[in-house]
């Protein structure tokens, strides 16, 4: 799940988009930024491969046209912020992902409790509060989930590369994986391959907190 929003990662969000740091940026990064922007296309088009979806099967799930996403691979267009949202939450990525800053890895990363950033996430209900570093430099990314009453993340089963760890904090959760149902209570963890058909809810009518790992795929 949170690789979906993944999401996502949140290192860099819709507001620090490429195209929006272009106007302030430093003249000695407008060729960082326009590599940036170059590359878009190229990890849309390996994260649709990765699913094995056609062009129109992206466009339809992003709400988007097939041409436009063709644009989009082939850098013939650079996407709004909106139409990136949208992609990134069809393929389970986040909008970081796609435009993450060039600069060094940084070995250590440091977030205060009161300086978390929110992640983005197209499921309703659901808020991420980022716990860890940049995704590029590292292969875990981690959130605090806080999950309103009955939250749940929707009708179709989610399948992508990679693993989760979810921590139940408070309340309960259910995850449904490859049509087994598993029931968290307060305390319970469970991991497991995301390329198995998952799904989570949260079942009762008060809210839950978890800490959600997710390490990407190769």
């Amino acid at each position: 799940m949170l690789a979906r929003q993944q999401a996502s990662n949140g290192r860099t969000m819709a507001s620090r988009t490429a195209t929006l740091r272009t106007a302030t940026a430093p003249v000695s990064r407008i060729p960082e930024i326009d590599r940036t922007v170059s590359e878009i296309g190229s990890k849309v088009a390996k994260a649709r491969a990765e699913r094995g979806w056609s062009l129109a099967q992206l466009a339809e799930r992003a709400g988007l046209s097939t041409a436009a996403v063709h644009k989009i691979e082939k850098s013939g267009m650079t996407p709004t912020i909106a139409s990136l949202m949208k992609v990134a939450a069809a393929l389970g990525k986040s909008v970081g992902y796609f435009v993450e800053e060039v600069e060094a890895a940084r070995p250590v990363t440091v977030i205060r409790s009161d300086q978390r950033s929110r992640l983005y996430t197209s499921k309703e209900g659901l808020e991420l509060q980022n716990i860890s570093g940049r995704y590029g430099p590292f292969w875990v990314a981690g959130a605090e989930a806080h999950l309103e009453p009955l939250a749940d993340s929707g009708p179709e089963p989610m399948s992508h590369p990679g693993e989760e760890l979810v921590l139940v904090l408070d309340g309960r959760m259910t995850f449904t994986i490859d049509g087994e149902r598993y029931e968290l209570d307060t305390g319970d963890s469970i991991h497991f391959r995301t390329v198995r058909a998952h799904s989570w809810a949260n079942p009762d009518e008060r809210p839950a907190r978890a800490i959600w790992l997710a390490i990407r795929g190769s």
